[in-house]
């Protein structure tokens, strides 16, 4: 018997949006927990604790290599972001120069050139968020005058423009599977959970998909 069952339960026609909740759960653990903390230093004696106090050592080491793997990965999304920030600005200046570009938009790019990375979960996704959306004043403005893309330099730098959101893409699945594995881990009863619990150890908050990209994929396209 499945507590969900899709031949015979409830389904929902319409679907469902799903969204990444933006939230760092604090990890607790309860009196249990901390009971089975104390009591290893009564069984054996001292040897007990002693071997115990290896396992939490172990565990507390295991959390501080994979939060140097989580700011690996995600200056990984950084270096590519400044990169891509970097092309748009040659492609702002190059439009620049045969249509009457955005103003607004040529001046954020020229901001967000001397930015040197998002700190934070959630200051990355916005940071993100805000790139993608200049990526799409450049690319309308690109798209709204077809005599440009005959342009080899412009044309070459929006090549490089779609090359390095693939990167980004394939660097936010790296960056989120090692978010998944702290998620997991912090969970992990007993030593890791007790460990993570004592140390003030949240959940971390996954790359998330902008409004923009998620609304342009509802669209149609053929």
């Amino acid at each position: 018997m499945n507590e969900l069952d899709e031949l015979t339960g409830s389904t929902m026609a319409e679907g469902n949006d799903v969204k990444v909740i933006a939230k760092q759960l604090p990890v607790k653990v309860g009196g249990g927990s901390k009971f089975f903390d104390i009591i290893w230093w009564f069984l054996p004696p001292i040897i007990g604790g002693i071997i115990w106090t290896v396992i939490k050592v172990k565990a507390k080491n295991y959390f501080q290599q994979l939060q140097q793997k989580i700011q690996h990965d995600a200056s990984q999304i950084d270096n590519y972001l400044e990169q891509r920030v970097q092309v748009l600005q040659n492609c702002a200046k190059l439009l620049d120069k045969a249509i009457d570009l955005d103003k607004e938009t040529f001046t954020k790019i020229a901001q967000y050139r001397s930015h040197s990375g998002a700190d934070g979960d959630e200051a990355r996704n916005e940071y993100a968020e805000t790139v993608g959306n200049l990526a799409r004043s450049v690319n309308i403005a690109f798209e709204n005058y077809p005599d440009l893309k005959a342009h080899r330099e412009l044309a070459d730098a929006m090549q490089q423009n779609n090359y390095l959101q693939r990167e980004i893409t394939a660097a936010r699945e790296v960056y989120n599977d090692t978010v998944n594995t702290w998620n997991r881990e912090v969970y992990h009863w007993p030593a890791r959970q007790i460990v993570a619990a004592k140390s003030g150890y949240t959940t971390r908050i996954p790359f998330i998909a902008d409004e923009a990209t998620k609304e342009a994929a509802r669209g149609t396209f053929f």
